[in-house]
């Protein structure tokens, strides 16, 4: 049995992620700061059958990253797919001119350098097993600058220039990257383009058929054509 770790799990995306990896034989380890919510996400899980833990961290802390990776690690023996996408941020979102630099270093550490210390928890066995994947969630702002969230525009622009690096670097070694770029506001049970469901089922298609690379989503959609 395989094992993914979903980073920012929440009951959307993370949800739906963990129910489809879930029914394609992974097990699941959930990652985030409400230990409320991540509690009652296992316990829907666990009664569809899916093999789920769930483990505290602020992905602000480098020791907490460190610690749940560990916990993880000592559960399940290793990872196979890393999936990113947490709701980062200690402040309102702020306009360019408007923006201060302590907004663009808090976003800046909640998107870049929680991935990369993510990452760095679980390449290095990747790469001496020729496999695994790294899955990245993002907004059109990673793609698209908005000048009215700078502080995140910035930041998930940074993002993605590490996701893109990692492909570069990865495409040849076996370890599957991906991105998509979020052109949509969630919403639970609508069976349509803005459906959680959709989105993971996309991602476990793009995994499971090694589809690398950046896809926004839906396709051809803008800032200017944003599904609600």
């Amino acid at each position: 049995m395989k094992t993914m770790v979903i980073v920012g799990a929440g009951k959307l995306l993370g949800m739906s992620l963990a129910r489809e990896f879930g029914q394609h034989d992974f097990q699941i380890a959930l990652v985030a700061r409400n230990e409320n919510k991540l509690s009652e996400m296992k316990s829907e899980l666990e009664q569809e059958g899916i093999k789920v833990s769930y483990h505290l961290a602020d992905i602000y802390h480098k020791e907490h990253i460190e610690r749940v990776f560990q916990e993880i690690y000592e559960l399940y023996g290793e990872v196979d797919v890393l999936e990113f996408s947490p709701t980062a941020g200690h402040y309102p979102p702020a306009s360019v001119l408007d923006l201060k630099a302590d907004q663009a270093e808090d976003s800046f550490i909640g998107n870049v350098l929680a991935a990369i210390r993510c990452v760095n928890e679980v390449l290095p066995i990747m790469l001496k097993r020729e496999t695994g994947a790294l899955l990245f969630t993002t907004g059109l702002s990673a793609i698209y600058p908005n000048s009215q969230m700078a502080d995140s525009s910035i930041a998930k622009a940074g993002l993605r220039s590490y996701i893109l690096n990692l492909e570069n670097e990865l495409i040849r070694k076996n370890i599957f990257v991906g991105h998509i770029s979020l052109g949509i506001f969630l919403k639970a049970g609508t069976g349509g383009l803005n459906d959680p469901d959709t989105v993971a089922r996309l991602w476990y298609e793009k995994y499971s058929s090694n589809q690398f690379g950046e896809e926004v989503y839906p396709k051809g959609v803008t800032p200017e054509t944003v599904i609600r």
